[in-house]
């Protein structure tokens, strides 16, 4: 039987977003529907990160639960990687798998495979700072040269990943996430007059520009309203008819994509953009951005804008609350299973050990 182990030693709860959700549902699913043995490696800030996977605790890793902390943790594990590897000996694992972008620590036995979330820093270097652009070219650079195969989640992030480094296609694996099916569902709410976009308030979420296209649509449709959730709107100076939630919950959340008039989704950098499908999933009409991976994961059930314009962006919302695209959305959300997601990745688990 293949042993994987899998190392969720960066994972910090709360911090690192879709990555999070797609490391801990990968989790959950193999231990649902693997064929495979497995052994989650997982920090002391996160000891039931492996959701169902017999899990050791890597005490080596001096995991911290802020920002700063992660990257220094990282760079201490990146400088000193012995005592870590030594844990990974010990289980006597066949192959690794690195779920959260980076190879940390660095290793080229057993076999690892790493999942690259996005390359954002090689499309919109001007949203890091100097050090962080420094730190992401490093790291990446040394996780694609050791790593035996490369998981894409979308395939325009794998497309991404043959041209900034010049891989062969026989090493990058394009596997699609999933959404969780018994949370993400239709409610029997009326839907409200407003409009969402659940999203940290980070560059290339491109929130200055949806305030614009949204004062266009209150021009025709005063009554609607914007509502944000998400980190770092506290201090943010708000339009007017936009409202912020903060940090909502996992069932907050559901009941937003339930009852709001659509979802808008104006970022300019997506590897994959988990939202949009869980929005179609709870019958929320979509609107958004025709950028990066976000068409070939919303096919044609959404109605899509240029994310630099905002006079196109508001075109696209009015368009998008007609409700047409509600049963388009529910039929394409179908589609994304963590159950298929897991089974994909047994599989490259199994091509990775038999190479």
């Amino acid at each position: 039987m293949v042993r994987v182990g899998i190392s969720l030693l960066t994972l910090v709860p709360g911090l690192v977003g879709g990555s999070e959700t797609y490391a801990r549902e990968l989790a959950r699913a193999l231990a649902r529907v693997g064929e495979l043995e497995y052994t989650a490696f997982v920090p002391i800030v996160a000891p039931g990160a492996g959701d169902g996977l017999p899990t050791t605790v890597v005490t080596e890793y001096r995991a911290r639960t802020t920002m700063t902390g992660r990257i220094a943790a990282m760079s201490l594990a990146a400088a000193l990687p012995s005592p870590i590897r030594r844990r990974f000996d010990r289980a006597g694992v066949d192959a690794l798998h690195f779920p959260l972008s980076v190879m940390i620590p660095r290793t080229e036995r057993p076999p690892a495979v790493t999942t690259v979330h996005d390359l954002q820093h090689e499309l919109y270097p001007r949203f890091f700072s100097r050090a962080e652009l420094a730190y992401r070219r490093a790291a990446y650079g040394w996780t694609v040269k050791r790593s035996r195969l490369l998981i894409a989640i979308s395939e325009h992030a794998r497309q991404t990943l043959l041209e900034r480094y010049r891989l062969s296609p026989t090493r990058v694996r394009t596997v699609h996430l999933g959404i969780d099916h018994t949370r993400f569902t239709l409610g029997e709410v009326e839907r409200e007059p407003f409009l969402l976009y659940p999203a940290n308030r980070w560059p290339h979420k491109n929130h200055e520009r949806l305030f614009a296209g949204f004062a266009l649509v209150r021009r025709e449709r005063p009554e609607l309203r914007l509502v944000l959730t998400g980190q770092g709107h506290e201090r943010a100076r708000l339009s007017e008819g936009v409202e912020s939630r903060g940090h909502v919950s996992a069932d907050e959340l559901v009941a937003l994509y339930r009852s709001a008039a659509c979802l808008v989704f104006p970022s300019l950098y997506e590897g994959f953009g988990l939202p949009p499908l869980e929005a179609m999933a709870c019958g929320c009409p979509v609107v958004c951005s025709n950028a990066t991976s976000l068409p070939e994961v919303c096919g044609d059930a959404a109605e899509y804008f240029d994310p630099l314009s905002a006079e196109d962006m508001a075109a696209a919302i009015l368009r998008g609350l007609d409700g047409r695209l509600v049963e388009r959305g529910l039929a394409r959300a179908t589609g994304f299973t963590w159950d298929a997601c897991a089974r994909a990745h047994d599989a490259v688990y199994r091509e990775l050990v038999s190479a």
